[in-house]
């Protein structure tokens, strides 16, 4: 599969870890966040990642910023995007089995890196239920 990442200030730890594990498991990965804890828009990572995902360069996108808040409100602009806030496992599994969720947005400040990386092999493994979830996903975009 080919993944899209992008993180802020706040998760350039959990960025490293999640890129490991998926390149481990060969996947090919586009990076765009930062490296650093330096302050920076999460905005400016967030959208790179929504463009790949909408444009069909990337099969999934993962956003990390402190409250996951913020840089999912961001990729949820653009069009084809539908991202999930996550804090658990079984959160990731219902966003994509109801949702059909293509991007995870994954709070740092409120999740460990073990539960983070749990969280998106879950999310890459679990498969749109469609059916009558199907209905519901195609009424959400304007």
């Amino acid at each position: 599969m080919k993944i899209s990442i992008g993180n802020d200030h706040a998760g350039p730890e959990y960025k490293q870890a999640i890129v490991e594990m998926l390149i481990a498991k060969g996947h090919e990965v586009t990076n765009y966040g930062t490296d650093s804890a330096t302050s920076v828009d999460y905005p400016d990572f967030g959208h790179p990642v929504a463009t790949d995902v909408s444009e069909g360069k990337a099969d999934f996108g993962i956003v990390i910023c402190g409250s996951g808040n913020g840089i999912s409100m961001t990729v949820n602009k653009h069009s084809k995007i539908r991202a999930a806030l996550c804090w658990m496992k079984e959160i990731a599994a219902l966003a994509r089995q109801h949702n059909d969720a293509n991007i995870i947005s994954i709070p740092a400040r409120f999740t460990s890196i073990p539960q983070a990386v749990e969280m998106v092999e879950t999310f890459l493994n679990t498969e749109f239920e469609g059916g009558r979830h199907q209905n519901r996903v195609d009424k959400i975009s304007c």
